[in-house]
Parts: structure tokens; sequence; C-alpha cells
């Protein structure tokens, strides 16, 4: 049976075609996919944009992808009722439901489903304006609405029938404790009472030596002071048939999934697959990825933290280099794919001489190289201090084969082989030069949130809960243009969001570094 880790290639993931019709301007500097970053799409019919109506057309596509999957979509007849969530009631029921909760048909607290929150904000007069994302050869405005997050007046599903399950996937990431506290808790006030953990991520389902982990308000209340994630993680698992399976047979009907791309693609298969079995369970997903790579999304849960926990590696590495003769410090920092975490490091620090991402192609050797600068920066300033994403300079490397539990490629260590290429240009030269090199990925991962990432995973697991109970599956909860949002999975899983290297964020960082193109 195949695994979880390759449901994308199994499933395709058909809901979710790129969209043939989005316009790019193309930068020698950037691999052009990255425009079409919102143009996932169920429509395969390009757009004719010399039609007068075609903004009408694109419209109407988009509405259609991002219309959020209902529990009436399987279940026409599926009744609604009041909702249980009360703001004034701040403590789990402890009587027959409803019960407890006064019900206020005065308060104005809840999300109407026709509220929206615009996609995009900026309007670009031009494709070839910074960081321009472009619909069309012209760039004209067409407004995007996406759903907005919240509780709704009317709840899909009793409190007393519910049996919720989170799960975490792939690696550890700041914040999953606050998340998991939260959805306990927010669960607890809607009046479930069921609630449990499934350990070591999708493993859990099938793993006979692994039992479900019972949650509760006593369990969970002080887990957010610590890093890590009380149900473990995991990369890999079993089936989707297996996994549904196993829902079936513990009488799960909402699963709450913390997890990335991967994770989100078998989130995905799993909502599908209970469609097709005709199961009113409810699927989840609240983004966790360190690397900040979701697409749609202003940021995802532990990116802040990150960040500012880079800052102490980084600021080592510019003591070592500037308290030694010709000092040179390289930091390695997560980033597969994308390279938001050195680039928002770099400019936090303003220590940082040369940033190097996976979306910036360089050359370490040669009279423009990485390695020919850091030769300049020794004789002007007589230290460097490097910052390099994990992702960054594969081509430079020899490729491997190998796949990790979760199907992604295993990268060689750009780290590693930038300390000791610079080690070894410096001293075929002549010139002595003092290399140290600092990976804090796994301190970085295993912290506790931040403030700023503590506040993000409360409202996260908040609007999780509230989706699930409003109806809806296969969806995501993120923020957009600051404000809470729901998003349908397959619309941000097609591949990750990257930086743009004609964006004005990555302009911002070459200004802070004062480094020149390495081609």
């Amino acid at each position: 049976m195949a695994s979880i880790s390759h449901v994308i290639a199994l499933h395709g993931l058909a809901t979710s075609t790129r969209c043939s019709y989005c316009f790019n301007n193309s930068n020698p500097r950037f691999n052009a996919k990255v425009k079409a970053q919102s143009s996932a799409s169920k429509s395969t019919t390009p757009i004719d944009f010399t039609h007068p109506h075609w903004k009408n057309k694109f419209k109407a596509d988009f509405e259609d992808r991002f219309r959020l999957p209902h529990v009436t979509d399987i279940f026409p007849d599926a009744a609604s009722m009041p909702s249980t969530f009360c703001p004034k009631m701040r403590t789990p029921r402890t009587s027959d439901f409803p019960g407890n909760y006064p019900l206020d048909d005065d308060w104005h607290g809840y999300i109407n489903d026709n509220d929206r929150v615009l996609l995009k904000t900026i309007y670009y007069s031009s494709p070839t304006s910074a960081g321009a994302e472009c619909i069309d050869p012209n760039c004209n405005w067409v407004e995007q609405w996406i759903h907005r997050a919240g509780p709704r007046q009317k709840i899909y599903f009793k409190p007393e029938e519910v049996k919720a399950a989170i799960v975490t996937c792939g690696g550890l990431c700041p914040g999953l404790n606050d998340v998991i506290r939260q959805i306990v808790l927010t669960l607890e006030i809607y009046g479930v009472t069921k609630i449990v953990g499934i350990p070591f991520g999708y493993r859990g389902f099938s793993d006979k030596e692994l039992t479900e982990v019972p949650l509760s308000r006593k369990v969970v209340q002080n887990i957010h002071l610590s890093g890590g994630s009380l149900l473990g993680v995991s990369r890999g698992g079993p089936g989707v048939s297996e996994i549904v399976d196993g829902l079936e047979e513990r009488g799960i009907n909402m699963l709450f999934v913390l997890g990335g791309n991967g994770t989100h693609a078998g989130a995905n298969a799993i909502h599908n697959e209970c469609c097709k079995r005709r199961l009113k369970i409810s699927v989840i997903g609240v983004p966790k990825t360190i690397d900040n790579d979701i697409l749609l999304m202003d940021k995802t849960f532990g990116f802040d933290t990150a960040v500012e926990e880079a800052q102490r590696a980084i600021n080592s590495a510019y003591i070592e280099a500037h308290s030694a003769y010709h000092g040179i410090g390289i930091v390695k920092l997560m980033g597969r794919d994308s390279g938001f975490i050195a680039m928002h490091a770099s400019l936090a620090s303003g220590q940082i001489d040369i940033c190097l991402i996976p979306e910036v192609p360089f050359n370490l050797h040669g009279p423009r190289g990485v390695l020919s600068y850091l030769k300049y920066l020794i004789e002007t300033k007589g230290s460097a201090v490097v910052c390099v994403a994990e992702g960054a300079g594969q081509n430079l490397l020899q490729k491997t084969n190998a796949t990790d539990a979760s199907g992604n490629a295993v990268y060689r260590d750009i780290g590693v082989y930038t300390q000791q290429e610079t080690k070894k240009y410096f001293r075929e030269i002549g010139v002595h030069a003092d290399v140290k090199y600092i990976d804090p990925t796994y301190m970085i991962r295993a912290c506790r949130a931040n403030a700023s990432d503590g506040i993000f995973c409360t409202v996260l697991g908040q609007n999780a809960v509230h989706g699930a109970f409003a109806g809806y599956s296969d969806i995501t909860v993120g923020t957009c243009n600051t404000h809470y949002a729901y998003f349908p999975i397959p619309e941000v899983i097609s591949h990750p969001k990257l930086v743009d290297p004609n964006s004005r964020m990555w302009h911002r960082c070459l200004t802070s570094t004062g480094q020149p193109d390495f081609i």
C-alpha cells in the first residue's frame, strides 16, 4: 500500500491543476512560475484576454476554486443548529447540551458566511513594477476575495457527538504545542468532551504500539511553555485508506492536521477518501512550516520565532569573525526551497555581508563568485559574515537520489561545502582566513514560540475549530493581508511559496548586505 508521503504523486491532486492563463513578467534571475503562485485552478480552459468580458470568466473561475468544501456537499440534508460557542461563557460546559450556553441573538460577534478578505491589495500599474503579480499582460486589476475565518452562528456538528483528533506531522517547529493547546481549549468551549491526540504523525494511525492520547484542558494547560510537540512528530506513514479506516474505527469526525505542504496533501487525500465513503468527517489543516513556504498566506507559525532565534547564531558568527584576523563567519539556516528565513534574518541582524538563498543562483568560484567577493571584503573590512539557506546552491553539489520518509529529496550540505571551499580558496591564494561555521537548525526548531508566534498560534487554533464546526472540510487557516481566512487546501499546496528576487523585500535585503550578483 502506498504511504502517505506519496499521496501527491498517487492522487495527483486533480482538483488543483495549474492555471494556464496567468501572465508572468519574465525575469532572468527568477523562475516565472512563482508569479502564478495564486493560480492553481480547477479550470484548464485558457482565458482569452482579448475578450471584452475576460474578467468575468476569471472571477467566476476564482470563486469556484476558492469555494470551501462543506458537509452539505455530501449530505445536502445535513441540519444546522445554533452555535454553542458563546463569548459570554469562557469555561467548558458542565451539564447537558446546550445547557450552560446562554444564547444571545443580539450578539454580533459571529462571522457571516458571505464575509470576504481581499487576497491582493496592491494595484500594479505595470508588469515591470517591482514584485508585480499580474493576471494578464496589461496587469489589469481584478478583485480576488477569499473566505473570512471565525465562528459562525450555525454549526453542523453536535458537540456531544464529536470526537476530535489532532495530529502533528513532519519536523518540529516552534508553536506546535500552542496550536494543540488552543484547539483543545476551543473544542471544550464548544462543548466537546472527546478529544484525542494521534501520536507521532500519521504513523499513529497504523502502529499498534501507539495509542491515542486523551486531551483536555488539564492536560494541555501549560504545554505551550515548552518547545516540541506533546504528541510527537514523524514523517511518512500508512496509506490513505488505512488512515480513513482508523478514523472510522475510532469514531473520529473532526481531524485537525498540523503540518506543511506534504502533510496538507495528505489531509486533502484523506478528505477525498472520506467523501468517497460518504463519511461526515471534517478535515482541517493548520499550516506548520518553519520555512514560511505555504502559498497565499502572509506567514506560517514558527517563522517569526525562527528569524528571532537565528539572530543568536548570526551574532555569534559576527563576533567570531570580527574578533579574528581575517575572520569569516558562515551561518546555515533552514530553507529547502524558500529563502525567507535567511532573507529576514539577514535583514533583522544588519550583520550579514552575503545572503544566499535557493531562488537566486550564484557561483562560488570565478571573478564574480562569492569567494572572490569574500576576498574583497577581507581586504576592505577585515572580516565577513555569510548567511546561506540550506537549499541554496544545490546545483553546485553532487546530487543524490535519496529521499526522506516524506518523499523529499535529500539535499547535500551547502553550509559545510561553502566552509570547505572558502578555506581551500584562501589557502590556495596564500591569504590567511579564519573560517567559523555555525548550523543552529535543531536549536531553532526545538525552541518555544515567541510572543508573536504565541498569539498567532492561538488564533490559528481557534479558527481551525470554528471552521470544523461550521461544517467545512479540506480547508486550512492562515492570514492574508493581516486578516484570518480559510483557504481550500488544493490552492495552497501546488508548489512552495518562493522568494521573488524582483520583490521589494529581496531588494531591501540586497541594500542591507551590499552584495553584488554572483553570476
